[in-house]
């Protein structure tokens, strides 16, 4: 067993799942969870919308990683209320019950996503940088209000919701993480990408600064994005409370 906490991974089947297993097996004790079997990894089988079958996995954990969501940014309303809103609550519901210390919960940057109607993000969204110079025109911060761009935006910003509820009520560390553009081939596959690519090696990065995270950080957001030249979220905040120190730059595909 290795010597750090013991972490379970919900939604550990899939593509952020695999990214964040690999990068923590070996200095934790990792388990998951995923409502199909996880190829070459010991995981328990069971959907986070029936709290009572996942609350055995969450005995004994000292830190959950919440992955577990219908992934399609598209998803119809029907689909966020019946499953993804649903596997929110019952992750940190469960987590409460069960006594974990944090829940590091995998937001979506389409919880703020319609900051991009406005310039100048639409603007370098459709890779018109007429005018603007990187790292001179503001930032979109964690601390805006929410935006987000559809029912799976939605769902995450009341995961993000829920999150801040759990904290302050239930005493649960919780930190949010919106989560940039993840491809399974780290490349962009349009202009957009260059500025929201958030890198697998990035990504693990965040999580495990996350996980290392002294106990005094109860609640936070945290925008997850590689280094890129166009990035417009901003990532002060998780760059001074846990370290994050992305090193991926999309300009190296341009």
């Amino acid at each position: 067993m290795a010597a750090g906490k013991r972490v379970l991974i919900t939604g550990v089947s899939g593509q952020i799942g695999g990214v964040v297993r690999e990068a923590l097996v070996g200095e934790h004790d990792v388990s998951g969870i995923d409502i199909r079997k996880a190829d070459g990894f010991e995981s328990t089988v069971a959907d986070m919308t029936d709290l009572e079958a996942i609350q055995p996995a969450f005995e004994g954990i000292d830190t959950v990683i919440d992955l577990a969501n219908s992934p399609q940014g598209n998803l119809p309303w029907h689909a966020a209320y019946r499953n993804n809103i649903p596997a929110i609550y019952n992750a940190l519901e469960a987590a409460k019950r069960a006594g974990v210390k944090r829940v590091i919960f995998a937001s979506s940057n389409r919880a703020s996503e319609n900051y991009e109607l406005d310039a100048p993000y639409s603007n370098i969204c459709a890779g018109d940088y007429t005018g603007l110079e990187p790292g001179r025109f503001p930032l979109i911060t964690p601390d805006m209000p929410v935006r987000p761009s559809g029912p799976y935006g939605i769902a995450k910003a009341m995961g993000e919701a829920a999150g801040r509820y759990f904290s302050d009520r239930h005493g649960l560390s919780v930190i949010c993480l919106r989560f940039g553009t993840v491809r399974p081939d780290n490349k962009p596959a349009n202009v957009r990408h260059f500025a929201t690519i958030f890198s697998h090696r990035d990504l693990a990065h965040l999580v495990e600064r996350c996980v290392a995270a002294p106990d005094s950080l109860r609640f936070a957001t945290f925008f997850g994005v590689s280094n890129n030249t166009w990035r417009f979220w901003d990532i002060s905040n998780a760059q001074e409370l846990v370290g994050f120190d992305p090193q991926d730059n999309m300009e190296t595909y341009r």
